[in-house]
């Protein structure tokens, strides 16, 4: 995934994660917290999945996993 990409898909995350986190921000803040986000996610997971090789697969499932769990925790309470 190209940089230019990882920005666009921040800005979005960015909006989506300060709604969920609940935080009030302007739009830019909102923009840059979710560009910074996407830079600093995407070059973690793309280290650590080219670092595990053959178990990238299982990396993924069980960071899934977790989201769900976290989920599921936080909204069916």
């Amino acid at each position: 995934m190209s940089v230019i990409m990882l920005l666009i898909i921040g800005a979005a995350a960015g909006f989506l994660a300060t709604r969920l986190m609940k935080i009030e921000t302007g739009i830019l803040p909102t923009v840059a917290i979710g560009m910074a986000g996407a830079l600093v996610g995407g070059l973690v997971l793309r280290l650590l999945l080219s670092a595990l090789g053959a178990l990238s697969g299982l990396v993924g499932a069980v960071l899934g996993a977790m989201l769900l769990i976290w989920l599921w925790q936080t909204y069916m309470k």
